[in-house]
Order: C-alpha cells, then sequence, then structure tokens
C-alpha cells in the first residue's frame, strides 16, 4: 500500500464491487470456517458448533481474513495517507472522547433492544450466550478474534478504504451514509444490522473530524474488547428498569462527547 498510485478517485462502482467482493469473501471464509470446526466435532449439531464460543472465534477470524485479503487486492498501489491511516488532526483528548462517545453509544443501543424485546432475538443474542462465562484462554482469545482483529479489519476496510474512496467523489455525508449502510448489511441480522448501521455513522463521523481512520479502528477495537470482556463477566444485563436508566445515562454521555468533538475538530468541509 505504500507506492505511489493515480490521484484520480476510481468510479463509485469499483467501491462497491468490492464491497460485494469482500461480502461474498466473508460468507466462503465463514463457511469454510464451520465446516472445519464441525469436522473437529462431528457428534455435535452443526448449530450447536457454529453457535458456540468456538463457532463465534472462528467466524471472527475468517471475516477478519476476508476483509483483510479483499483490502489488500483492492487497495495494491494505494499510499497509506490516501487511506488515511495516517495520523490526522487529533490529540489524545480527543481519542479519548471517541473511544467514550462509542462505549456510550453502544450500551444505549444495547439497552433500546433490552427495552424493545428484541435482546433474545437474532445474531447479537447468539453472541452474549456464547460470550457469557467464558474464562482463561477462550476469553482471551475472543477478545483477540472479536475486539483486535474483527474491530481492526472492519475498521481498515470500511473507514479506510470504502468511506476516504468514496469521499473522493461525494460529500462527508453521503459517503459517511452510504459506508454505514455496507457496513450495517455485512452483518446480514435483522437486529444487529441497523445496530452497526448508526455505530459506523458515528465512527464514519470521527473519521471525517480526524481527517484519519485510525481514531475509528481504536474506537472500534476497544469498544468490541470492552463488550466480550463484560458480557463474559457480567453476562447480559437485563431487567426494564435497569436498561432505562442505563440507556438514559449513557446517551447523556454520548450527546456530551458528541458535542465535544463537534468543538475540538470542527468539519474540514461542508457535510
Amino acid at each position: 500500500m505504500e507506492s505511489s498510485q493515480s490521484s484520480t478517485p476510481p468510479p463509485i462502482w469499483v467501491v462497491l464491487v468490492t464491497f460485494a467482493t469482500a461480502a461474498f469473501a466473508i460468507l466462503a471464509t465463514s463457511i469454510f470456517a464451520g465446516l472445519l470446526l464441525h469436522s473437529m466435532e462431528p457428534d455435535l449439531p452443526p448449530v450447536e458448533v457454529l453457535q458456540s464460543l468456538k463457532g463465534l472465534i472462528a467466524g471472527a477470524l475468517a471475516s477478519s481474513t476476508a476483509l483483510v485479503l479483499t483490502l489488500t487486492f483492492a487497495a495494491r498501489g494505494f499510499t497509506l495517507a490516501r487511506l488515511r491511516l495516517v495520523p490526522g488532526r487529533e490529540r489524545g483528548r480527543d481519542l479519548v472522547l471517541a473511544i467514550i462517545g462509542v462505549l456510550s453509544l453502544g450500551q444505549t443501543l444495547d439497552a433500546l433492544t433490552v427495552l424493545r424485546g428484541l435482546d433474545d432475538h437474532g445474531a447479537m443474542s447468539v453472541i452474549k450466550k456464547a460470550l457469557t462465562g467464558a474464562t482463561g484462554a477462550e476469553l482471551f482469545l475472543a477478545v483477540v478474534t472479536i475486539g483486535v482483529l474483527a474491530g481492526g479489519a472492519e475498521e481498515l476496510f470500511f473507514r479506510g478504504y470504502m468511506q476516504s474512496l468514496l469521499r473522493e467523489r461525494w460529500r462527508p455525508a453521503l459517503a459517511i451514509g452510504v459506508t454505514a449502510v455496507c457496513f450495517g448489511a455485512l452483518h446480514m441480522d435483522v437486529v444487529h444490522a441497523p445496530l452497526a448501521m448508526v455505530l459506523g455513522v458515528y465512527l464514519g463521523f470521527v473519521t471525517e473530524r480526524a481527517g484519519s481512520a485510525l481514531p475509528a479502528v481504536a474506537c472500534h477495537v476497544v469498544n468490541n474488547a470492552v463488550y466480550t470482556v463484560l458480557t463474559a463477566v457480567g453476562g447480559p444485563l437485563g431487567g426494564r428498569d435497569l436498561n432505562l436508566m442505563l440507556g438514559a445515562a449513557s446517551l447523556v454521555v454520548f450527546i456530551g462527547c458528541l458535542a465535544a468533538l463537534h468543538r475540538s475538530l470542527p468539519p474540514l468541509s461542508r457535510f
């Protein structure tokens, strides 16, 4: 990615085809990982294997590999600066605010799913059940694969590659929105996809304000890692009253972080 290349923005269809290729690669590698995992435990039903913690770890590793391989092929000749994978305008204080912002937004969305009665539906329910009670080496592997590898790979592809290149032809708001929709769609779940899309909008906002995708990488990695550890140690947080209080408090914190980032990192161009 370090060599020089033409500064001409690529056609929009090239970026979208690359996204479709990444989605297909994730599906293919996930199927392969599932078959391999099932071959190691043939006595268990395939669904049980896939929904176990081992299945979750294998799936995260497979999707991360697919994204990185697709990105490596698609971004041949692109500099890190063009992909905005170099430090931007963010300072230490901004990075802390961005991370607190994504954690509080994640908690707000999680509380909302409980209040709407959606916490027992879709992929998020499976993830929570698989992570609950995890300890030792399995928890460490879950943090590495779900937190570091999956979080990092998704940001490198979506905010580093996709949003940065769409931004060369579109205004920031449109580039953020389309990238977030694709990011949500990649999760292929009626509950998880909208949540991912909202997080994608926030991470896209952070990227545009900082002029770098690195803060979004840090936010995503920390968010996934913290979620993994807290779910493993404490399990799902049930109860309407508790989630109502957590949701309200975290929403206030998120709005505060968003306002502080808006003041600290004014827009580089018209949204």
